[in-house]
């Protein structure tokens, strides 16, 4: 049995996330949304927003006890309703320990018991070559290239669409 878990956010968590979030090499792989600097007030509004959703759709990840990361989901609407798109991170120290590929799997798991999607969906940097093996293990497959669609980091570079199906009825 696995030492790792995905919980729901806790006030708790604020001094810990601040220090695996607040690292420029983090920061590098998400969207620009996510604050650089990470403040403690960053992760404050972080777990407030998070408690906000029933079911949670944001957890923290914890191995052997200790908050190791994040990963969530987000419902798409209207016509994309059966789909979601995940998005995670794991704070450096603990880069290569297969963290990211157990919370991926646990996520996907989850969304899957929910039986209210059909599609997962992750979009990632073209770059990111290790979390596009986190999903690759996870069964997602390259569904798309989204050539010259992201601007990161002063540069412009495509985005890779993972895809992962699931609950198919067809």
């Amino acid at each position: 049995m696995s030492d790792l878990l995905l919980r729901p956010w806790q006030m708790t968590d604020a001094a810990v996330l601040v220090e695996i979030a607040n690292n420029s090499q983090v920061y590098k792989w998400l969207r620009d949304a996510f604050p650089s600097p990470y403040t403690y007030q960053d992760a404050v509004n972080w777990i407030l927003h998070a408690g906000k959703h029933h079911p949670p759709e944001s957890f923290a990840v914890v191995k052997n006890g200790l908050l190791t990361g994040s990963v969530g989901w987000v419902p798409g609407t209207d016509i994309y309703r059966k789909s979601c798109e995940i998005g995670y991170f794991i704070g450096e120290p603990y880069w290569g320990l297969g963290i990211a590929t157990e919370a991926v799997y646990l996520l996907t798991q989850h969304i899957s018991s929910l039986h209210a999607y059909n599609r997962i969906q992750a979009k990632i940097f073209m770059t990111n070559l290790s979390s596009a093996r986190v999903l690759e293990k996870n069964g997602f497959t390259l569904e798309a290239v989204h050539r010259s669609a992201v601007f990161k980091n002063n540069q412009i570079m495509d985005e890779h669409v993972w895809v992962k199906l699931i609950n198919q009825t067809i």
